[in-house]
């Protein structure tokens, strides 16, 4: 045995004491100290078998929880109701439980996926409110718009949705095309702005052959609040077979055209005006206008 010539040579002796000291009540440190035993692989073997006294356990901060655990457990909780209830890891609570018999399922397959469905539909009506809530509060920023405002908003507008002159069809026509009435809306305020009257317009309902075409053709009159006179023949776009449409419902009233007669200077200074705003993102200063 190591230490067998030096201070630990009589170890029997010295197990005898570490034994009586630990029955006696003493801590490891204790004993360690009393008999000077550095080496806590020689301590180890002098107390082995001898559990340690009451007073040195300490208490630990997880047994009540296991205790908790285990009897919910026992009362046919899941580990997801554990969880709720103690709010510790799902990981801990297997650990725990894992030897005890599995609660009986107590509801049927279709009853499950019922509560699951209604659980669902909660959670969906919550978000559709934070959509709305949301939206609203964007839209309640946006307060009044100036008429600088809204010229500039209508040349962003049309540049993104109308036709545009090219080098090699030289047509300058003012020509809007959209499915949205918000954007329609807009765009003929735009229009009064810049002084076009209500006589330079014409009309033009472009729709699906299977959708309700009177229908449409009288929500875009509504809409704008024009004469039929002023809509041009509705063009309709012929249904494919081998497609699924999406755009049904009673929602669906096709696309608006708005042309502009004798368009071609208007359509000019919506260039101008959408390469300046162009060139007014590139001024070095940009971030510090107001």
């Amino acid at each position: 045995m190591a230490h067998s010539r030096g201070k630990y040579a009589d170890f029997e002796g010295l197990r005898e004491q570490a034994v009586a000291l630990r029955r006696a009540g003493l801590s490891r440190r204790q004993i360690r100290d009393r008999l000077h035993v550095d080496n806590n692989d020689i301590l180890n073997r002098l107390l082995q078998g001898e559990p340690p006294p009451e007073w040195t356990k300490r208490p630990n901060a997880k047994d009540d929880l296991r205790d908790r655990a285990r009897e919910l457990r026992l009362q046919g909780w899941t580990y997801d109701q554990i969880q709720v209830e103690l709010g510790c890891s799902k990981s801990s609570i297997s650990l725990w439980v894992r030897d005890l018999p599995k609660p009986e399922r107590r509801r049927s397959t279709d009853e499950a996926a019922a509560i699951g469905r209604r659980g669902w539909e909660a959670r969906l009506r919550i978000r559709d409110e934070e959509r709305r809530q949301t939206k609203e509060v964007a839209k309640q920023a946006i307060g009044g718009l100036s008429a600088r405002e809204l010229f500039l908003v209508g040349v962003s507008l049309y540049w993104a949705e109308g036709s545009k002159d090219k080098p090699y069809a030289r047509r300058e026509n003012v020509t809007f095309v959209n499915s949205d009435p918000g954007m329609i809306q807009v765009y003929l305020s735009w229009l009064d702005l810049l002084g076009v009257d209500r006589d330079r317009l014409r009309f033009n309902v472009m729709i699906h052959e299977t959708a309700d075409v009177p229908g449409a053709e009288q929500f875009w009159a509504d809409l704008v609040g024009a004469d039929r006179s002023a809509f041009n023949k509705t063009t309709l776009k012929k249904h494919n077979p081998k497609t699924v449409r999406k755009n049904v419902g009673d929602a669906y009233r096709g696309c608006l055209v708005i042309k502009v007669l004798k368009g071609a200077d208007l359509y000019r200074r919506i260039e101008g005006s959408w390469y300046g705003i162009v060139e007014s993102t590139r001024e070095p200063d940009q971030q510090n206008r107001t």
